[in-house]
């Protein structure tokens, strides 16, 4: 059986190197590998970022993609309609009631999307901690 103990009187590498450097020595290391170690979480953050972006910017031209469609595919429906009551009451009358019923359509999604932008409150617990600031500052100043 060997003995891997260290004798007491003996010191690691790191104990004797923090002991031939000042302190002034290994603050500013300290501060340079605080300083390496931020650098690179800010690359980190950039490169998921821009991964994100670019995911993200993909994602929204295909929803575009997507829009387009459904707007060709109910242009043609609402033509294939025209017609069809076309042949029952004719073109011009048919063009109308089609005229109509989208602006029915348009009428209630208009109504529906302004009560909702009504109920939108924004940051108002954001907004209320921003307002406090001044105060708060005004106070330290007068302890001063």
């Amino acid at each position: 059986m060997s003995d891997t103990s260290v004798p007491p009187d003996a010191s690691t590498p790191s104990e004797e190197k923090a002991a031939r450097t000042s302190l002034g020595d290994l603050l500013g290391e300290v501060s340079r590998d605080i300083s390496t170690l931020m650098r690179q979480e800010v690359e980190l953050a950039k490169a998921e970022l821009k991964e994100s972006a670019t995911r993200a910017g993909k994602g929204a031209g295909l929803m575009g993609g997507a829009a387009y469609a459904a707007m060709m595919a109910v242009l043609f429906i609402s033509i294939a309609a025209w017609w069809g009551l076309g042949h029952l009451i004719g073109n011009g009358w048919s063009g109308l009631v089609i005229a109509v019923i989208w602006a029915v359509v348009a009428v209630i999604l208009f109504v529906t999307g302004r009560k909702r932008l009504e109920t939108v409150r924004g940051a108002p617990q954001t907004v209320d901690s921003i307002k406090k600031i001044p105060d708060t500052l005004k106070r330290n100043e007068e302890n001063r």
